[in-house]
C-alpha cells in the first residue's frame, strides 16, 4: 500500500462538481493499493497516517500527530501511485490491486482511520475526481506498508 500523504489547511474533492469530501486543517491522503496488499497493510498504514508527528509543536517542530492536533483526514483513491514509468512512455500498472481487490482495502483503511478516532472524508471510488488543497509547509511524504522507498 502506497500513500502520498500532505499537510493542509484545507482540502476538498468533486465529482461531477460536487463536492463529495471537503476538510479543514488535516491531512490530504492519496492512497494505492497494490496486488499484494493485505488487511495488515490497511492496518498499518492507517496507524502510521495517524501518527506521524508532522505537526508543530509549541516550539514550531514537528512533533505532533493528526491525532494530537485533533487534523481530519481526507482520503482519496490513487491506483495511479502503482503506476510503473521506467520502460517506454505510457506507465504500467500491472502491480496495482484490481478494483474489488483495492476498494475493500482501501474501506479497510478509511474504516482504521476512524478507529484512531480521526474524522475521515473520501473521495468516490473509480470517479473521476477534481482535488483541491493548501499544502501547509510544505509537507508532502511518500509511504509504503512495504517500505521499498
Amino acid at each position: 500500500m502506497r500513500a502520498v500523504v500532505q499537510r493542509v489547511s484545507s482540502s476538498s474533492v468533486e465529482v461531477d462538481e460536487n463536492i463529495v469530501g471537503q476538510i479543514g486543517p488535516g491531512l490530504m491522503v492519496l492512497l494505492g493499493v497494490g496486488q499484494d496488499d493485505t488487511a495488515k497493510d490497511a492496518i498499518w498504514m492507517a496507524e502510521k497516517v495517524a501518527t506521524l508527528r508532522i505537526f508543530h509543536d509549541e516550539a514550531g517542530k514537528m512533533n505532533r500527530s493528526l491525532i494530537d492536533v485533533g487534523g481530519a483526514a481526507l482520503v482519496i483513491s490513487q491506483f495511479t501511485l502503482f503506476g510503473d514509468c521506467r520502460k517506454g512512455r505510457r506507465p504500467s500498472f500491472i502491480e496495482a490491486a484490481p478494483p474489488t481487490q483495492a476498494n475493500q482495502f482501501y474501506q479497510e483503511f478509511v474504516a482504521e482511520l476512524r478507529g484512531q478516532g480521526v474524522k475521515v472524508e473520501t473521495g468516490q471510488f473509480q470517479a473521476e475526481m477534481r482535488v483541491s488543497l493548501v499544502n501547509e509547509g510544505p509537507v508532502t511524504l511518500m509511504i509504503d506498508s512495504r517500505k521499498t522507498f
